[in-house]
């Protein structure tokens, strides 16, 4: 297999792995913050916004890692 052909496989194996993750991550964190809100309700809106702020930061090193895939794809 070429160089090239191999490096867009290692970077779509790297894509794949880094959604994944993230979406493994946020699914365990809203679960996490639903099952702390279903013990304490009255603590709703504090956990909403901390998850909510938690999500962000996950989903944004998912992208900075799909990014980083696709920069290493065309090296």
């Amino acid at each position: 297999m070429e160089a090239k052909a191999l490096g867009f496989l290692a970077a779509g194996l790297g894509a794949a792995l880094a959604v994944i993750g993230a979406g493994l991550g946020i699914g365990k964190l809203a679960a996490a913050a639903l099952e702390a809100i279903g013990r304490q309700p009255e603590a709703a809106g504090d956990l909403r916004g901390a998850m909510i702020i938690m999500a962000a930061l996950i989903e944004g090193v998912a992208l900075f890692a799909v990014v980083v895939c696709l920069i290493l794809a065309t090296k």
